[in-house]
């Protein structure tokens, strides 16, 4: 194996005797349940968050396709 030059060693040795801690995750049902009416209200704003500007880029492909040939 290679010698590393002193800074890449400093690098390298957290990354060999690192103990990571088993995470702590319990899951328990919500105080509170939510309604029919927020998850509708939760789910469409994800849908509208991705297909907004997708369908803007989609409906403005004509004009980015022209502004990069010219």
């Amino acid at each position: 194996m290679p010698r590393l030059p002193p800074i890449l060693r400093l690098l390298q040795a957290p990354a060999k005797f690192t103990v990571v801690p088993k995470a702590h995750v319990s899951a328990k049902p919500a105080k509170t349940p939510t309604s029919a009416v927020e998850q509708a209200v939760g789910i469409s704003a994800i849908v509208a968050g991705f297909m907004v500007p997708a369908g803007w880029v989609l409906a403005h492909l004509e004009s980015y396709k022209k502004s990069s040939a010219a």
